[in-house]
């Protein structure tokens, strides 16, 4: 199984989170620049559309990269407090020319102390872009914040492969 890991802004793939998810499959983590490529999200779809992807996770703003390549890939994702309604002062361009292969399964976590990127604001994007075909697992940690502890990591991968649709 090949997993393509993205980071967050200014963020990359640990060595022990990379130990986590090695045990599930080949991890793919390419180092990115959200803030000089506008285009991350087309820039993604390029490079791997042809190469056998079978899960996304992705944290903030790889979340967000993630939520929307998953969905014109059509693959499953993992995304951890996903900067889904807002990048704040970050451009970052949804292209409208992607096809849609819909996920069939997206684990979404949100932090309940995350100031950064507010559950609440996800969740009011959720609920305004779900998508028929696609089933969701939406967890509200109350005492995660932004940042993603290892052992929160490795929770929410375990919990995520127990039900992946492979």
């Amino acid at each position: 199984m090949n997993i393509l890991f993205l980071h967050g802004l200014e963020s990359k793939l640990s060595d022990e989170k990379r130990t986590i998810l090695e045990a599930y499959g080949h991890a793919i983590a390419p180092d990115l620049d959200y803030k000089s490529n506008p285009n991350m999200i087309q820039h993604l779809y390029d490079e791997y559309q042809t190469q056998d992807i079978n899960a996304i996770i992705g944290s903030s703003m790889g979340g967000f990269a993630g939520y929307h390549l998953a969905n014109s890939l059509g693959v499953c994702a993992l995304s951890c407090n996903p900067a889904l309604p807002y990048r704040n002062t970050i451009e970052q361009i949804v292209p409208i020319n992607l096809p849609i292969n819909q996920s069939l399964f997206m684990r979404i976590v949100l932090g309940g102390q995350d100031t950064i990127i507010k559950a609440k604001d996800n969740l009011t994007f959720l609920a305004q872009n779900v998508a028929a075909t696609t089933d969701y697992e939406i967890t509200i940690k109350n005492d995660l914040a932004h940042q993603i502890p290892v052992d929160v990591f490795e929770e929410e991968i375990k919990a995520f492969f127990k039900v992946l649709c492979y």
